[in-house]
């Protein structure tokens, strides 16, 4: 088929390449040209593994091509993918001003019969929305169907999910118009579910809104362990051979970021509210995730009596591992609160450098390496689980570190590892490690 993606954002970019690599021909339309211009020459804007090589692949295979004219891209897509961002509002309310711009410049170069396919993250009733505003704007012979098609890709991996995703949503009014979508992605070879357009909306929302919850819940349960002296990694991994429970998103941390989850849940708290209806759990998942981001600042005041004067080395920006976006990443938090506590802050990610001080506080410093990171510093707090920080040699921080003491956001190391490295180690939901360091101040 003859595909037009709208949006060269991170939807946009993998649904772009990925509809290419299985076969169909795509356009990619961004009004941004610079943009435009770095595509097609495969530089992608975001990182993510395989992205590039993609791009370059399909670009000069022919099959993808990218654009920053609607008059270029609309006119020979039977398919018009819509995967333009939906920033949240100060209310939280999801912004859908872009979705609807989008499909309104596409009006006037719409083939007589087209599927319109919202794959951003919008407000359940969005698609009924947008289709009135098509119908309102063209002639009665013209057979435009608007389709729900929610992404779950998770950044990092987006490309290997988009080949082997637990499911693919479809959700249509007319059988006609989820037919076309199902032709799309039936060469993924990945269950096709098709509802009503509303429940797709919904399904979205609630899919990540449940997958927070489980986070708050374990990080709940790992403060808890913390006082009653017990280890939260058995707890998970009792818990998670509950067939009804399932292991995953039970991996205690300093809570959730990025783009998705506090976006989605925020939303669809403001959905709920929309409705006269109180999401108390949802509510309750927010306030625990912002409070999770901060405790292991807690236990740092705790460790030195104050964080005045002291130097820290920060290990990890990105929101997670493999993706350089700091939307929403605990290290904004976390290192706004240490130079508000007089602290100096030296900062290292493997990807995330060149994005990283549009976010973080001035006064952070940076370093080439983890290395570097560490010289000379009173502690090290470790935010996000690349696997280069979890192949350190835990007993090179002593000749490093003018204190060697870890505060571990993201439980990398075994506490048996820690305990013949020589250092102080504290970590989420699990027994503090104390050999060389005593408590200052």
């Amino acid at each position: 088929m003859n595909i037009a993606v709208i949006g060269a954002g991170y939807v946009g970019l993998i649904s772009s390449v990925c509809y290419a690599e299985i076969g169909h021909q795509v356009v990619g339309l961004d009004l941004d040209p610079d943009k435009i211009q770095k595509l097609n020459r495969f530089v992608s804007p975001i990182y993510e593994p395989g992205l590039e090589e993609l791009l370059e692949k399909h670009i000069t295979g022919g099959q993808l091509k990218f654009t920053d004219s609607y008059e270029e891209a609309i006119p020979t897509a039977d398919v018009i993918v819509i995967a333009v961002g939906t920033p949240s509002q100060a209310n939280g309310m999801a912004d859908i001003s872009f979705v609807e711009g989008a499909a309104l410049s596409s009006i006037p170069y719409l083939k007589k019969q087209a599927v319109l396919v919202i794959k951003s993250t919008v407000p359940v009733g969005t698609g009924d929305h947008v289709e009135a505003l098509i119908r309102d704007r063209i002639s009665p012979d013209y057979e435009i169907e608007v389709v729900s098609n929610p992404e779950f890709l998770r950044e990092g991996t987006a490309i290997y999910d988009t080949f082997h995703g637990d499911r693919i949503i479809i959700g249509a009014n007319r059988d006609s118009a989820s037919e076309v979508v199902r032709r799309v992605h039936e060469p993924l070879g990945i269950p096709i579910v098709v509802t009503d357009r509303r429940s797709s909306e919904m399904i979205k929302y609630a899919s990540n809104a449940f997958l927070a919850t489980k986070i708050s819940f374990i990080n709940e349960i790992a403060n808890l362990c913390e006082m009653l002296d017990a280890n939260v990694e058995n707890v998970s991994e009792g818990m998670g051979l509950d067939k009804r429970i399932g292991n995953q998103f039970l991996k205690a941390g300093i809570g959730y970021g990025g783009s998705c989850f506090p976006k989605d849940t925020n939303a669809l708290i403001q959905i709920a509210g929309n409705m006269q209806y109180d999401f108390e759990l949802l509510r309750s998942v927010v306030k625990v995730n912002e409070k999770q981001q901060t405790g292991i600042l807690r236990k740092a005041k705790a460790y030195y009596g104050s964080l005045q004067g002291l130097k820290f080395a920060v290990l990890g920006l990105a929101f997670k591992p493999n993706t350089d976006d700091m939307r929403e990443a605990p290290s904004i938090r976390v290192i706004e609160q240490l130079v508000s506590e007089g602290a100096e802050v030296v900062a290292y990610d493997p990807i995330a450098m060149d994005k990283a001080p549009q976010w973080l506080h001035p006064a952070t410093q940076y370093a080439a390496s983890w290395e570097e990171t560490l010289r000379d510093a009173d502690g090290v707090f470790l935010l996000t689980d690349w696997e280069e920080f979890k192949q350190i040699d835990l007993r090179k921080l002593s000749s490093l570190m003018k204190r060697p003491a870890m505060f571990d956001g993201r439980n990398c190391f075994k506490l048996s590892a820690v305990e013949s490295a020589g250092i102080d180690y504290v970590s989420v939901g699990r027994p503090a490690v104390r050999k060389t360091v005593q408590p200052v101040g």
